[in-house]
């Protein structure tokens, strides 16, 4: 619903030149509810001039898009390439704008509200994400510093901190560099409050994280093609300080107890307590680490309840998730990843004492891969009808019959929060005799027409309970991540350099050989 304000700003709005022409004549307290009504039509013209002559002395993207009195669609969630670019464009004619110095309110701009979401719904259908929001950020700083430098202009004066979340991989990693490296001079300080790393040398990581200022960090993601091992972790953690770190998320084998030393053990408990001092830290992910028997000491030191832990696919023993389901963090856990474990076959009283112990707060569970049939579905839902906060639920990659989801998604419709499911493909879509976890050549070879039957039984069963508001669906090649989206040129790219170098190793050696 609009209010009668909104629909008259946006009246006001529809036409860019008369409103472009007026703003001058515009009370300063209409210029946030303007700004959304031209971000909601797209009108990159009359968004460049707002926030160009912005008047007020804090621009923050996540409330001036989100829920308001006077329209409370949340607008954050639209990443339009078009409406950012105007934004970010305005902001540096914010500083050239020759208006008087005294006139110059701003000194916030809060970029980090934005939520990258898979659909868009702006008429480009473009979406600005994470990385290109980075990389415009920083071009835009530069060129203006060269500017001013050019021109000798008084703008040297204003200092306005932008908070933003970072993302860096080896293709934007110099411009971000030479842009962090000239904070001190250019008048729009490039403030990192969440950083994340992919597809970058350890040594420009650890340069890198050095110049983002980590003292005011909240989020750390270290993924996919970082190298980092856990004496590399250790030496972070000496030698960098994380006093706000509220987030942390470490690349794949990390951690490899596998093939553990005394001295990798002592490396393991440094760690341990390199995070105990991490006062802020409630969130987690260490998946695809092989942890086994080691989840007490690297968690223990831990002095604040974690909120988010993602163990997925870390071969956690039967001690481990003892110590997790009795340890303090389990009263806590919102969210919770435990895929790629034998839950029925290992730790099935432990998990539900787990699950019992965080019912209470538990909004998101993750369960893939982890060899839930159908004679433990009725155990399944005990455990659930505690969760009255849940709002996710994965657990894709479970063999279950059509008849299981069945009687399981009835019950899923009494869960009042609930707002997204991932479920598996039915095993009876499969041919006889497939084992569990599907290999990737067998993931799409099942009866796609009778998986689309028992889909749309599912939805039907959400539809007669009235719970529309659920978004059911089968990711077979894994959720959206919004960050691997718009970089996998990039990650295809160095994929394909990783092969042929081995190949040409592989060449080589043979060679030798012969």
């Amino acid at each position: 619903m609009k209010s009668l304000r909104f629909l008259s700003a946006e009246a006001f709005v529809s036409n860019a030149e008369f409103a472009r022409k007026s703003l001058s004549s515009v009370t300063h307290n209409l210029f946030p509810l303007l700004f959304k009504a031209s971000y909601l039509l797209e009108q990159k013209e009359v968004i460049h001039d707002l926030v160009e002559n912005w008047p007020l002395a804090d621009f923050n993207m996540g409330k001036l898009l989100g829920s308001n009195v006077d329209y409370q669609e949340d607008l954050s969630h639209r990443t339009c390439s078009v409406c950012l670019e105007s934004c970010l464009t305005g902001l540096r004619d914010y500083v050239l704008n020759r208006s008087s110095l005294y006139m110059k309110r701003l000194k916030v701009v809060d970029l980090t509200g934005i939520k990258d979401v898979e659909v868009q719904f702006c008429e480009c259908k473009k979406a600005m994400g994470r990385w290109t929001r980075t990389q415009l950020l920083c071009k835009l700083c530069s060129e203006l510093l060269v500017y001013l430098q050019q021109n000798n202009t008084g703008t040297f004066e204003i200092s306005i901190d932008v908070l933003i979340d970072l993302y860096v991989t080896e293709w934007n990693y110099e411009l971000v560099v030479q842009a962090l490296l000239k904070k001190c001079y250019c008048p729009l300080k490039i403030c990192c409050v969440a950083f994340r790393s992919d597809n970058l040398a350890l040594q420009k990581f650890f340069y890198i994280t050095k110049l983002i200022d980590p003292s005011l960090l909240r989020k750390l993601e270290m993924v996919h093609n970082v190298r980092l091992e856990m004496e590399h972790l250790e030496i972070l953690f000496k030698s960098i300080h994380f006093p706000l770190l509220m987030s942390l998320t470490l690349p794949a084998r990390t951690f490899n107890v596998q093939r553990f030393t005394a001295k990798d053990e002592q490396v393991l408990t440094n760690i341990g307590e390199k995070m105990g001092e991490m006062m802020q830290l409630t969130e987690l992910s260490v998946s695809f680490s092989i942890l086994t028997g080691r989840l007490q000491k690297l968690l223990s030191p831990l002095k604040t309840p974690l909120k988010m832990l993602d163990v997925s696919n870390c071969s956690l023993n039967h001690a481990d998730m003892t110590y997790l389901a009795n340890s303090f963090h389990a009263n806590h856990l919102e969210t919770l990843d435990l895929s790629g474990h034998n839950i029925p076959d290992f730790y099935l009283s432990i998990f539900f004492k787990l699950l019992s112990h965080s019912s209470s707060v538990l909004r998101s569970l993750t369960v893939e891969d982890c060899n839930i049939q159908d004679t433990h579905v009725n155990m399944l839902i005990l455990g659930l009808s505690h969760c009255h906060k849940l709002q996710e639920f994965k657990f894709f990659g479970n063999p279950l019959s059509s008849q299981a989801l069945r009687h399981l998604f009835t019950f899923l419709c009494e869960l009042p929060m609930l707002k997204n499911v991932e479920f598996p493909v039915p095993r009876d879509c499969y041919p006889a005799g497939i084992t569990y976890p599907v290999d990737d050549a067998s993931l799409c070879k099942f009866d796609h027409q009778k998986y689309e039957n028992v889909a749309k039984e599912l939805n039907l069963i959400l539809l007669k309970a009235n719970r529309e508001d659920v978004k059911a669906s089968t990711p077979l090649f894994g959720s959206y991540d919004a960050a691997v989206q718009e970089t996998n040129n990039e990650l295809g790219t160095y994929l394909i350099k990783s092969f042929k170098e081995t190949l040409e190793k592989l060449t080589v050696s043979l060679s030798k050989m012969n």
